[in-house]
C-alpha cells in the first residue's frame, strides 16, 4: 500500500491518498471518496473504515478528507466544503485517468453519510459520476428507526442525532448500488424491505452466511470513552456481522444491508467485515466515470 497526503491546489487543503504500492500507468481502479462524521477528521474515519488495508489485493484509491467548519464541530457544510470534494474527484480522474476509473464509491459514515445522500440527491456533479454509496451509519434509504437514547454522550440529557440521520431527505436521483452498514445498538430494528431494491425490481431480502472477526476494528470514540452508551459505541472488539442482500437487482445493482451485531456507532470496523463491504462493491457495476464530461 502506498499512502500520501495530496493538496487540494484549488484551496490550499489536504487529503489522504491510498493506493497500490505497484499500480501501473493505465490500470483499472475503483476509487472510493471516504467521508467522515460531523466532529471527526479524515484521518479518524481512514480507521474507522480501513479499506487502505485493501488497496493491493482489490486495486483501490481511497481519498479521504477533512471538512472545513470546526465550531461548533467539524461538519461538511456550505459550499467550501462541497467545491473541496468536487476538486478532489477531478484531481483523481485526472491523475489516474477518469477512463481507469472503472467504478465510483461514496463512503460515509454518519453526517458524511447525510452527505453523501445530499450529494446524489442534489448535486448533478456527483450524480453523474458515482455508481454506489456505502452509508456507514449514515441513513437508510428507507429507514430505520433510531433507538431510544442514540447520541453522542453528553455530561448532560444525551443529545438527539440532527433531524433525518436515520433516513435520508429524499431518495437520491440518479442510478447506484447502496450498501447500509449499522451497528445493531444504533436502530430499533432492520426493516425487512428497502425501496432501494423495490425501485431495480430486486428479489426478497437474502440473509447471507454471518461474517465473523476475531480482531477488534482500529478506533472507536475516545472522547465519550468511560461515559458512552451501547449505542453510540463502546471500545473496539471481536463481533459478528449480519449481511443481508437483495438479489437480481435490474443492472447488477447491488443492495445489501450489514448489521453488525452487539456493536453501536463509533466502534471502527472489523477487518472481515470491512473486507466483505469492498468485495460487495467491486462486485457492482460502475463505468459511470467514462461518461462524464
Amino acid at each position: 500500500m502506498a499512502s500520501d497526503i495530496a493538496v487540494d491546489e484549488k484551496t490550499g487543503r489536504k487529503f489522504y491518498v491510498d493506493e497500490p504500492d505497484d499500480l501501473k500507468p493505465g490500470e483499472k481502479v475503483m476509487f472510493i471518496l471516504s467521508i467522515h462524521g460531523g466532529g471527526s477528521v479524515g484521518s479518524w474515519q481512514r480507521m474507522y473504515f480501513p479499506a487502505f488495508d485493501y488497496v493491493n489485493q482489490y486495486r483501490l484509491v481511497i481519498a479521504t478528507p477533512s471538512a472545513a467548519t470546526k465550531e461548533p464541530s467539524r461538519r461538511w457544510v456550505g459550499e467550501a466544503d462541497d467545491e473541496h470534494l468536487h476538486n478532489i474527484v477531478n484531481y483523481v480522474f485526472a491523475k489516474y485517468g477518469k477512463e481507469n476509473i472503472k467504478s465510483f464509491w461514496l463512503a460515509g459514515h454518519s453526517q458524511g453519510g447525510m452527505t453523501s445522500n445530499r450529494l446524489l440527491a442534489e448535486d448533478e456533479f456527483f450524480k453523474k459520476r458515482v455508481d454506489g454509496w456505502l452509508s456507514l451509519s449514515g441513513g437508510r434509504i428507507g429507514p430505520a428507526d433510531r433507538a431510544p437514547g442514540f447520541g453522542r454522550p453528553a455530561s448532560g440529557p444525551v443529545a438527539p442525532p440532527p433531524p433525518g440521520f436515520f433516513g435520508p431527505r429524499a431518495n437520491p436521483d440518479c442510478d447506484i448500488s447502496f450498501i447500509y452498514a449499522t451497528g445493531q445498538h444504533e436502530i430499533l430494528s432492520l426493516p425487512e424491505a428497502s425501496p432501494w431494491a423495490e425501485k431495480y425490481g430486486a428479489g426478497a431480502r437474502v440473509r447471507l452466511g454471518d461474517v465473523v472477526d476475531e480482531q477488534a476494528g482500529q478506533i472507536y470514540d475516545t472522547l465519550s470513552e468511560g461515559r458512552s452508551t451501547p449505542a453510540w459505541g463502546l471500545s473496539p472488539r471481536p463481533g459478528t456481522a449480519q449481511v443481508y442482500v437483495y438479489p437480481n437487482a435490474r443492472d447488477g445493482r447491488v443492495i445489501a444491508d450489514v448489521v453488525r451485531v452487539d456493536k453501536g456507532h463509533t466502534e471502527g470496523l472489523e477487518p472481515h467485515v470491512t473486507e466483505t463491504l469492498i468485495k460487495m462493491m467491486v462486485g457492482a457495476p460502475g463505468g459511470k466515470a467514462q461518461k462524464a464530461g
